[in-house]
This record gives C-alpha cells, structure tokens and sequence, in this order.
C-alpha cells in the first residue's frame, strides 16, 4: 500500500482525522519519511501503537520481535532469497500454518507468492519494519549465496527442466511454475532492484543463457545459468506479465506490478522473438528512486528558473529532447507536477504510462488497436485541459495538432528524439511543419544527457594528460588550479568507479532573432551558432561543469557530447 492508501486505513480505523490525515501524508512527502515515521513524529501514535493497530486491524497479532531468537529450523522454511525479496521472517510454525511478520503486512500479493511457493499456509503477522529487516540481515546470507543456493536447486531438479522434444505448452507451464524457477526470477528481480538496475536482459544464444543487468546506464552480465534454463525462465516472466507463453513467433509487450523488498515496483515487459528462442527486457519503473521535484534533477540554477517561469505560461510548446533513456520524461514528469494544481486540467499521452501521477488524466497510447498519439490528441482538445503531455512527437499529424493545440490557447509539453536543442526545429522542419507555425508556438527546447557521477566513496584526484584534454577542446592553460577526479572502484560502486547519474542540459530559448532564422528554414548549424552568440551554454560546455565540479568524468563527457 502507498503512504496515501496506509492514511486512508487509519481513517477507517478512527485513529486519524482526515485533516490529521492530510498533515502527516505532507510531513511524510515533504521529509521523506514512512508514513509510519510521520505519524510517530507528529505525536499520534509511538511505534507500537502503529504496528499494534494494524495489527487489530488485520484480525493478526502484534509481535514484538525485541529480544526473540528464531530457530534455525523455522528459519529454514523460507529460502534466503525469497525472504529478502518479500521482506519476510518466519516466526513459528503453529501446526500447519506458518506465522511470518511482513515487511508490508499489507501486502496481500506477497503472502499469496509465498504460500504458492512454499506450499504452505501461511498467517501474517504485524512487526516492526526495522526490527524485521534486522533480522533478515542477520538470519540470512549475502545475495550470492543465496543465488548459489537456487542455481543448485535447480541443478538438483535439472533433469525435471529439461524440455520435452515437442515444447508443448502445458510442459512449459508446469515448468515455468515450478517452484526452484519461480525462486529464481524473483532472485533476479530482488538482485536487480538492490543493484539499482534499469533494465533486466534475458537472451538466449544458441550455447549460452545471459543475463544483464543495466545500472547508470552500463550493461553488466551476472553469472549465466544453465542454457536449458532459458525457456522456463522466460515463460515464468511471460505468466507474470499475464502474456501468452504459447506465442513465441511474435513480439509482446507486458507489465508486471511487484512489492520487491517492500517497495513497490513496476515492470515493464517486451519480448522479441530471435534465432535461439525470445530475447525479453523489463524495464524497472522504482517509483521510490524516482524524485520527481523539479529542483532534484540537478540542473544549473538559470535553466530551472526559466523553466518555473515558462511551464506557467498559458500557452506555447515545450520540447525535451535526447536520446532515449536520457530522462527527457522524468523532466516532463517533474514539471507536469509543478503545476499539476486543482486549477489546472492537465492531460497525457503517452506509450506507455510510465508512472502514475495523482491528479493528472493519463491516457496509454495503443497503436495496434488505432489509438495513435494524433488520435488522442483530437480527443483531448474536446476535453477542457489547459496543459497536454504527449509522451513522443513522432509524425507530422501529432505535430500539427501540438501547434494547434499551442495555438489555441494550450500549454503543450513534448519529446523528440534529436542530438542537442537546435537539431528539434530541424527535426519539425523534416516531418513536414510549416516553419512559420513552428516560430510562432514554440517557446523553448531543452536538450539534456545523463552522465553517470562518480562515486563518494572512491573519489580520487588524478592529472589528464594533452590528448584527453585536447578531446575536450580546452588547454592546460584553461584549467588553471582546476581539479579532475575519477572512481577508483569500491564495494559501495560494484569496483565501477560510479554510482547514480546526473544531468547535463542545453536550453535553447526560442527568440526573435532565432524565429527569423526558423522562418527562413535555417539549417541546425545556423541555428547552433546563433543560440550560442546569444548565451546558449551546450551540452559539452555544461558537461565541463560537472567535471569541474568533481561529479562526473571527461570519459563520460566526451561520451556522451
């Protein structure tokens, strides 16, 4: 449950006012607390009166597990993996039923996994969250052993995996459900979300099984499992993803909602059929990792005040634009929330909906049943909003209705796929819109990269040498007194060197003097030279800033600019 759904609970139980209600769901949002941190704080209830509450609540008891030792042998029924990625704890076994405090008592799915998986039925019961995560770091391993554990299960159940010669549907369910696959998805799953992973890779070659993680935007592979694992693997996701595990000739797409170690998670699932079997990618959607507020997403202080001035404007369009997986959405996202007010009806189009947004009206774009951007776009306009997302401009009929839409009144946020700012008129020019509509609607173009920062931990200053810097484009000269830092590599970064990543930004404001070279069909080099005369700082030129600032690299720099 969110913190929003937790407070309503309390309502129910007449612990909370709504108001009160409304004061600890902004001191939690504000703060970054738990819900439960917030309430203890705001002086409604201490700890134990939350944890004892829900607890009479769910028809449960409370326990305190303050001084209680656990037997090995009860700690034996539930794998290490399964209980980090649930947040569970066996406390005793009452006859046939298995007493374990949850991370998220809430959480039904995850009582319902684990008595699928376990075979067992199972009660929950109502501890507190520190006290219960204690107890897994104790009680239970590193992730690695417990990965080795699974991979030897499941070579222990090897011959049972082995797929029959006719691959028949109802064989690869069964398999896809049994129990040591199951436990190892979500291994993968647990791993990849305590990694901070992105995306999570399964591809099948034809003498090998990989699996590749991608963190800060570099793909890193994780001991491969056996080559016949494969199929059950990717079948398992498949039933996850409610998709057709007996369709492997065509790609699919596919959403997994989870609670992973407590938090909820989304995933978004795709298939693409290939020589040795279906090649599959999740994209992980953590909302608790995404931060949302604008002034979190790192920018130079003269980029974030134009954007709060210009996303009030009444109308006009907006476009980010980068390569994908530069964060262009996350930037739209951050500013739909700036302004996303009871005064205001904003809408979105996107494909799809990445993450859910209180209060703003969003619309998944389905190309395969004729639901196109250009679609939904005409739909919105007879629905009274007064600012649109359209999650990509990829036509020349989404990009007339944007102007329209601008035109008419309408603040317009968009994405584009292009190298830097300037190349986005270029890019509108090509698809076929009218130069003098675009000057007229347009009002700015942010064009951005994610570089990833180096990590705290094994921060190290070092001197470049010329031909590093020469690739830069700056001298000895320039650098004066400057200092230069890499990684060295730790456990807190995987030896990467880098941990999290940070935004570098060229914003290209749309002025008179740029409106008369759209106008006359200017080509992108034009435009550069002109935004640049008139203050336009490039992605290169930001990029120096955060090598200079200690964040990032000149590797990643000249990378990415």
């Amino acid at each position: 449950m969110n913190n929003k759904q937790i407070a309503e609970f309390f309502v129910e139980q007449h612990v909370l006012q709504p108001s009160q209600a409304e004061d600890v769901l902004n001191e939690a949002d504000l703060n970054g607390k738990t819900i439960a941190q917030a309430m203890v704080d705001s002086g409604f209830l201490d700890e134990d009166g939350f944890h004892q509450t829900m607890a009479d609540a769910l028809g449960t008891d409370y326990v305190d597990l303050a001084g209680r030792e656990i037997a090995p042998e009860i700690l034996r029924f539930i794998p290490s993996g399964l209980a980090r990625l649930h947040g569970a704890l066996p406390i005793e076994m009452s006859g046939s039923l298995l007493r374990v405090a949850l991370v998220d008592p809430l959480d039904l799915r995850a009582a319902e996994d684990l008595r699928f998986a376990l075979g067992k039925d199972i009660q929950v019961v109502v501890s507190r969250t520190d006290q219960i995560e204690e107890r897994i770091k104790q009680y239970y391993g590193t992730d690695t052993s417990s990965m080795e554990e699974v991979l030897k299960q499941l070579g222990e159940a090897g011959e049972l995996l082995q797929l029959r010669g006719d691959e028949q549907s109802a064989a690869v369910e069964a398999e896809a459900n049994a129990t040591p696959i199951i436990r190892f998805v979500d291994l993968i799953l647990y791993q990849a979300i305590q990694d901070r992973a992105s995306d999570i890779h399964f591809e099948p070659f034809e003498n090998e099984f990989k699996i590749r993680y991608r963190v800060d935007g570099a793909l890193y592979e994780m001991s491969p499992p056996p080559r016949h694992l494969a199929l059950p693997v990717i079948s398992r996701v498949k039933v996850m993803a409610n998709m057709n595990i007996a369709e492997r000739r065509l790609p699919q797409d596919g959403r997994i909602q989870k609670n992973i170690a407590g938090r909820s998670i989304d995933l978004r699932v795709s298939t693409l059929p290939t020589q040795f079997g279906e090649s599959l990618v999740l994209r992980v959607l953590d909302r608790t990792t995404v931060n949302l507020d604008l002034e979190a997403l790192g920018m130079p202080d003269y980029i974030y005040k134009f954007l709060l001035e210009m996303i009030h404007r009444p109308n006009g369009i907006f476009i980010a634009t980068g390569p994908t997986g530069s964060g262009k959405t996350t930037t739209l996202y951050s500013c739909l929330r700036q302004i996303n007010t009871i005064d205001s009806k904003l809408l979105t189009a996107e494909e799809p909906v990445e993450y859910d947004l209180e209060g703003i009206v969003q619309v998944p774009v389905n190309e395969a049943i004729g639901l196109t951007f250009a679609r939904v776009l005409r739909s919105f306009l007879r629905q009274d909003p007064d600012r649109i997302m359209i999650g990509e401009t990829r036509d020349l009929e989404t990009a007339q209705i944007a102007i329209q839409a601008s035109l008419t009144g309408h603040l317009v946020f968009t994405t584009l796929h292009t190298n830097d700012a300037p190349g986005a008129v270029t890019r509108l020019i090509d698809m076929g819109a009218e130069p003098f509509l675009i000057s007229s609607a347009l009002e700015a173009v942010l064009g951005q990269r994610l570089l990833r920062s180096i990590c705290s931990q094994c921060r190290t200053p070092y001197q470049p040498n010329e031909a590093m810097l020469a690739e830069l484009g700056i001298s000895q000269r320039d650098i004066g007194e400057k200092q230069f830092y890499y990684g060295k590599g730790c456990d807190a970064c995987n030896n990467t060197g880098y941990k999290g990543r940070k935004g570098i930004y060229e914003l290209l404001k749309i002025s008179d003097p740029i409106r008369e070279l759209i106008n006359e069909r200017a080509p992108t080099v034009n435009l550069k030279q002109k935004a640049i005369e008139l203050g336009m700082v490039t992605l290169r030129q930001d990029g120096l800033r955060s090598i200079f600032a200690g964040d990032t690299t000149i590797e990643e720099v000249i990378k990415y600019t």
